[in-house]
């Protein structure tokens, strides 16, 4: 059994999309990060970082205690490795693999998130930061595009974690969408990702996790997300 520790955004989903895909029994339990379930010591515990996701497997592999994964990268390559899909063991393919993995995790979903936040979030409109982060967002989207040119997937030659990570992180932002018509093969591989039945399930957790999921924000919500420093 594996405790999914889980709130619906980009680095959220991306872990139910594993799960589903995989078959591996999981429960949820929702970190509603807008009223700061983050920062409860319980939760910090197996998440020191106070981020979301993260997962307690009750059954790991070695058959001894639980094991806490934090880290939406890490928790792929754990989840990976104990059920042996979606992360090929052959040397190239494995490093293609963890090469667009970390792409992910270092590139596009952080300067993404900056794109969303000085776009969506943020108090005031700041030209310079709106206008660095939206060129970034879109020269990433130019390397995934020019990537995905005659690939069916990202990496491998196959489904893996690699599509799994970025693919919530393609367009995450609704009021701020980005414009993919110059990205045909990330928009061939985006839609052809999202039909998949198990990535429906997972994206489907939002409504049941979060119904409120796109309102406005409240100032204890941005407190929360936004107003946390030294602890």
């Amino acid at each position: 059994m594996i405790e999914l520790h889980y709130w619906p955004t980009p680095n959220g989903h991306k872990i139910p999309i594993f799960l589903e895909e995989a078959g591996l029994e999981y429960v949820v339990k929702p970190v509603d990060i807008g009223k700061g379930d983050q920062f409860k010591p319980d939760y910090l515990a197996i998440s020191p970082n106070n981020k979301m996701p993260a997962i307690v497997d009750t059954a790991p592999a070695d058959g001894g205690a639980p094991v806490s994964v934090f880290e939406s990268g890490a928790i792929l390559i754990y989840l990976a490795e104990k059920s042996g899909r979606f992360l090929p063991r052959g040397l190239r393919e494995r490093n293609e693999v963890l090469e667009w993995l970390f792409w992910q995790v270092g590139g596009l979903g952080p300067m993404t998130g900056q794109y969303g936040h000085f776009n969506v979030y943020a108090p005031e409109k700041i030209p310079y930061a709106i206008d660095r982060y939206t060129k970034e967002a879109y020269r990433l989207l130019g390397v995934v595009d020019k990537r995905l040119a005659g690939r069916e997937f990202v990496a491998a030659g196959e489904f893996t974690i690699a599509d799994m990570a970025i693919h919530p992180w393609i367009n995450a932002y609704k009021k701020a969408p980005l414009d993919l018509e110059p990205y045909p093969e990330l928009r061939r591989w985006h839609a052809a990702v999202a039909a998949r039945p198990a990535v429906q399930r997972a994206y489907a957790l939002t409504d049941k996790v979060n119904p409120n999921a796109g309102a406005p924000l409240s100032d204890e919500e941005r407190k929360h997300l936004f107003g946390q420093g030294p602890r």
